[in-house]
């Protein structure tokens, strides 16, 4: 409690997850959504500048676009996110990429081990 008034404090530190800033995302999916805009709007919107001849333009409708992304897919994401457990969308994302990309069925590179059947420790059970 606050000292002479009634009045909690509110702490950052004390927060259990991110807090949301826009359309459901939080900071670092935010700059996530816009990192992957940047890297797909900049160069097509640039490309089709450079073949009409205004290069500003281009960085004009790429910015517009980035922003059309951003809003988009935090729409998207608060659909995906409603009602599941916090990070659902990421470690479904994560289960695709190592799906994808991966021919083991037990990798730990990317913090996933996904095993169907018993554990071993490696191991004998003698008891003499």
């Amino acid at each position: 409690m606050s000292k002479g008034n009634d009045i909690p404090e509110i702490l950052a530190d004390r927060l259990n997850v991110e807090p949301v800033i826009l359309r459901g995302l939080s900071n670092s999916e935010l700059v996530m959504v816009i990192k992957m805009a940047l890297v797909v709007w900049i160069p097509i919107c640039l490309f089709v500048a450079w073949i009409l001849g205004n290069f500003a333009m281009g960085l004009g409708v790429a910015m517009v676009l980035i922003l059309l992304t951003v809003l988009l897919a935090g729409t998207l994401l608060q659909k995906i996110k409603r009602g599941r457990p916090r990070n659902y969308y990421q470690h479904q994302m994560k289960f695709f990429w190592n799906k994808l990309f991966s021919k083991k069925e037990c990798t730990s590179r990317d913090g996933i081990i996904k095993h169907t059947g018993g554990w071993s420790l490696g191991r004998s059970r003698k008891w003499d």
